[in-house]
């Protein structure tokens, strides 16, 4: 079984993918999301693992941009807790340190540790491909942020563990496979469903489609808006709700919402992602 990410080796999108996982499966990295996405949608892999939000510094647009078209169903949610590490090359100290490495989101994640220390942060793509490039280029007086895994991959030290500023600093992914869109269902489970849809441009459409939600007795668990792109000032909606797509009320509540909605799109039932 093979599973793509997004990101070098030591991602934590690689790092969810191994949590989530059973062992044995086949881990396969992906330089940008839209090849994660194109390697599942024509069977190089069996499933993709994207990141969608992360708790500091909220949404991951482009891959609510990609699920748009994707036909992809969501299957599963990780919740990730990071942990971000600071490495260097073997003998290094924080003393020496004077550059620090990394994708700028885990920059700004550590942002009192870096000031504190009065490193210049160096912005990167990957915060795992920071930690190849360190090793590769044999770098010395400076260090990446990473995962645990980018150290024992590319053969740093970590000279110090948990540097980011808050300890609720959590990534959920989703896990993107080719089967069906609405998945098993269990009634001892819990779900969660996620839609895409829109309406029509006028006032009081969003409003009066959010009551179906709350006439139904559904809890919203997230609503993101995204550009449509082919109308200025227009917005696709993309929810996250409590329940599965088999269930009585989730059923009323999606027909309901198909006559408010000019386009609607379910991305799939899958169960709640626990905390990793």
């Amino acid at each position: 079984m093979k599973v793509s990410f997004q990101g070098e080796r030591g991602a934590y999108s690689e790092e969810a993918a191994a949590t989530y996982f059973p062992s044995g499966v086949s881990l396969l990295p992906k330089p940008f999301l839209a090849d994660v996405f194109r390697s599942a949608e024509n069977g190089d892999s069996d499933f993709a693992v994207v990141p969608v939000e992360n708790s500091l510094e909220g949404s991951v647009n482009e891959t609510y941009d990609l699920l748009l078209n994707s036909k992809l169903s969501i299957i599963g949610e990780i919740v990730y807790r990071v942990n971000h590490c600071l490495m260097a090359l073997p003998g290094q100290s924080l003393n020496d340190i004077k550059e620090v490495w990394s994708h700028p989101q885990a920059l700004s994640q550590c942002r009192k540790f870096i000031q504190a220390g009065g490193f210049v942060p160096v912005s990167l793509y990957d915060t795992a491909g920071s930690a190849k490039l360190l090793a590769e280029r044999k770098a010395t007086g400076c260090a990446a942020i990473a995962s645990q895994r980018a150290a024992q991959y590319y053969g740093l030290e970590i000279i110090k563990r948990g540097i980011e500023d808050s300890v609720n600093n959590y990534t959920r992914f989703f896990v993107m496979s080719r089967r069906e869109v609405d998945g098993e269902y269990v009634t001892q489970v819990k779900y969660k469903t996620s839609i895409i849809y829109s309406v029509k441009h006028m006032p009081g459409s969003l409003y009066s489609s959010l009551g179906v939600f709350a006439k139904n007795g559904v809890n919203l668990t997230k609503i993101e808006s995204r550009p449509t792109r082919s109308t200025p000032w227009e917005y696709y909606f993309f929810v996250d709700f409590e329940g599965h797509v088999k269930m009585e009320n989730i059923k009323k509540t999606l027909e309901e919402l198909e006559r408010k909605a000019i386009f609607i799109k379910v991305l799939g039932s899958y169960k709640r992602g626990e905390i990793l």
